[in-house]
């Protein structure tokens, strides 16, 4: 089954101080499935990488071939028309996300898929709108 993929799932693959069990599982299910994701994505995680260099988590180094593993990763990225911004700022307020948050949950329920995500509100909103979530222990 297709699913929609959040920074908060990348993030757990490339930070060492976050990798998990449960990060591996959706990888490994990312590499059959190819998992869809908003284009903000790149721009969500290479912020995220940045700030954690910033803050002496990674070297610069290492935050440039985790740069490099990002754009490798099995990941269809869909643009972000204007009425799917529309939609996902509609979202965004019924749930208290943040824009950039409710485009993970907006490309879901668009194209019916599931969410994989380790974020707790999004994972509460996509619940609230019927959205399934995807099951990091089935791989």
């Amino acid at each position: 089954m297709a699913f929609v993929i959040d920074a908060s799932v990348v993030l757990a693959w490339l930070l060492p101080d976050e990798r998990s069990e449960v990060a591996r599982n959706l990888l490994l299910r990312a590499v059959r499935e190819r998992p869809r994701a908003p284009s903000l994505l790149m721009l969500e995680v290479g912020n995220a990488l940045l700030q954690a260099e910033r803050r002496a988590r990674l070297r610069r180094a290492v935050r440039l071939e985790l740069l490099d593993a990002l754009t490798a990763l099995p990941i269809a990225l869909e643009p972000i028309a204007a009425d799917a911004m529309l939609r996902a700022d509609e979202l965004a307020a019924r749930h208290s996300l943040a824009l950039y948050d409710a485009c993970y949950l907006e490309l879901a329920i668009a194209r019916g898929y599931a969410l994989a995500t380790f974020d707790q509100a999004l994972g509460a909103a996509a619940h609230k709108e019927g959205i399934l979530l995807v099951d990091p222990g089935r791989v």
